[in-house]
């Protein structure tokens, strides 16, 4: 069990946190980027905490996912939004999903996929719930229309199929093939706050979801010899 809760947390608990809080700072598009640079952080996670090597064109995929970072950060600094905390907590959320998928994988507990994401969803679920009653009873409501679709859709889709899905590949494909299933949510995020939000992407926007893109290319390249990234 202590296994699986320090997967929680690194997996669950730091991403669902620093996201939640960051994306309402944030237009979906550009959380979406800062937080889908995942496989970068999972390269510098698995060089810092587990002695892997990493490859040169690897950090060439580091310095493009920083540039891009960077590029979105100086952009809030830039209009005065005061929202950079923001961005920061979507990195955190990042990095801390990049450590636990390097984690999962070289993981090696006896129990089925599907019932890790159940122990580590009922964990969060648990935590998060007592957190929600300690600071937030006072704003308590019932949830709109549009509330109650995306709480049935993140339920149905998102923890009840995507996280088991995401879960198995990260605990049995190497590192290119479960790092390739996350490549076009930056691009869905941008697109998709735009059609269904009515925001409007700018420029750094688009030039850090090409440094992002960029790297992640660098990352899923097949590294030469026994490397591993």
């Amino acid at each position: 069990m202590r296994a699986i809760a320090r997967l929680t947390v690194s997996n669950m608990l730091i991403w669902h946190v620093c996201v939640i809080l960051g994306v309402k700072l944030l237009s979906s598009g550009r959380a979406a980027i800062l937080g889908y640079t995942m496989p970068v952080w999972a390269v510098l996670c698995g060089l810092i905490f587990f002695g892997e090597r990493v490859t040169r064109i690897a950090w060439l995929g580091v310095g493009f996912a920083l540039a891009g970072a960077l590029l979105l950060l100086s952009s809030e600094f830039a209009t005065l939004r005061g929202q950079p905390l923001g961005s920061l907590l979507v990195l955190v959320g990042a990095a801390g999903w990049g450590y636990g998928t390097v984690a999962m994988r070289r993981s090696q507990l006896p129990i089925a996929t599907i019932a890790l994401t159940f122990w580590m969803l009922a964990l969060t679920t648990l935590l998060l719930g007592t957190a929600a009653i300690v600071f937030e009873h006072a704003a308590w409501r019932l949830p709109t229309h549009a509330e109650w679709g995306a709480i049935v859709y993140n339920a149905v889709v998102i923890f009840g199929f995507a996280h088991v899905v995401w879960f198995r590949l990260a605990r049995t494909l190497p590192p290119v093939a479960s790092s390739l299933s996350v490549m076009m949510i930056p691009i869905l995020g941008v697109f998709s706050g735009a059609w269904m939000l009515g925001e409007t992407p700018h420029w750094p926007d688009y030039a850090a979801m090409l440094l992002v893109l960029a790297a992640m290319s660098t990352v899923l390249l097949k590294p030469r010899g026994n490397a591993r990234i």
